[in-house]
């Protein structure tokens, strides 16, 4: 097994560059005998020759035309890896809100993959209602937010369209019951549109549930006790969509919108913020609008 040595590799690049070994050297800031044994060391390594010394000054071979191509890839690989680990410029928190019923399953994917990029920057995330989120953006206590409504604000940023679904127990059969038993968060942002929705269809309906607490829903669904609406696609592994065959009214659809996406120069935001975009543009997603700030 042979490797190449990046300082190795910095030296030819920089000989290659600048056409000579004493200009690499100043550069470099080594000694010209320095640099010319690691280019002698390379060329052994590699069995090839790298420098037509021919001429009065020092040119590429084929070989060395080629290996150059791929030590400039490495160099900076090199320093983009050290750069990203070590850099204070790559350090710090970034506060992330998104509501609870779509925390799963895009945001932890986001988060390991700007981990993955950035692992000197914190993300804090505040999983909580949209209401709440979008009033923590505004006093400055979050940097980035999704929301999930069916407007959006100016300054927001629409990702995509989803429609809400009813959701309960596998094999359930609560959704048949009347009036409707209904499970919901106190500052769940769809119940009004929802009851909206019932009573249009005049389907007689109780919430037997109101809580802060997600598991509580999920356990009263899951025991077939009530019903519930989560976004198309965010419903756990334990609850099941709904086959009503028409029994119950069809639910709007709702955005997922983004705020905090201000332009501004900022690569480690703009990054999480790309990342966001990705994850929640599926096929059905719409095309992205901005709406400018006030």
């Amino acid at each position: 097994m042979r490797n190449l040595d990046i300082t190795t590799l910095r030296s030819f690049v920089a000989v290659a560059e600048s056409g000579g070994v004493t200009r690499a050297a100043g550069f470099l800031h080594l000694t010209q005998s320095a640099v010319s044994m690691q280019l002698k060391r390379l060329e052994e390594l590699l069995g090839l020759a790298l420098f037509d010394r021919s001429g009065r000054t020092i040119a590429l071979t084929a070989s060395g035309e080629q290996l150059l191509v791929y030590a400039r890839r490495m160099v900076a690989l090199n320093d983009e890896v050290i750069t990203r680990l070590t850099d204070q410029a790559y350090e710090g928190e970034i506060s992330l809100g998104v509501p609870h019923d779509i925390v799963y399953p895009a945001i932890p994917r986001v988060l390991k993959q700007f981990h993955t990029a950035f692992p000197r920057v914190k993300v804090q995330l505040d999983s909580s209602y949209t209401r709440r989120l979008k009033s923590e953006f505004a006093k400055g206590a979050c940097d980035i937010i999704l929301t999930t409504e069916t407007g959006m604000d100016a300054g927001g940023e629409e990702l995509c369209r989803k429609p809400l679904c009813w959701v309960g127990a596998p094999g359930g059969s609560a959704w048949r019951q009347r009036p409707l038993k209904l499970a919901f968060g106190r500052q769940c942002t769809f119940r009004p549109r929802v009851v909206e929705h019932l009573d249009e269809a005049d389907i007689p309906w109780d919430v037997v549930v109101e809580t802060e607490s997600d598991r509580t829903i999920e356990a009263t669904v899951s025991a077939d006790l009530a019903i519930h609406t989560m976004i198309e696609g965010t419903e756990p592994p334990h609850l099941d969509r709904i086959d009503h065959g028409g029994a119950l009214p069809e639910l709007p659809v709702h955005r997922i919108n983004l705020y905090g996406a201000t332009g501004a120069s900022n690569e480690v935001q703009d990054a999480l913020v790309s990342l966001l975009r990705r994850a929640f543009q599926g096929s059905d997603a719409v095309q992205l609008r901005a709406v400018p700030s006030v």
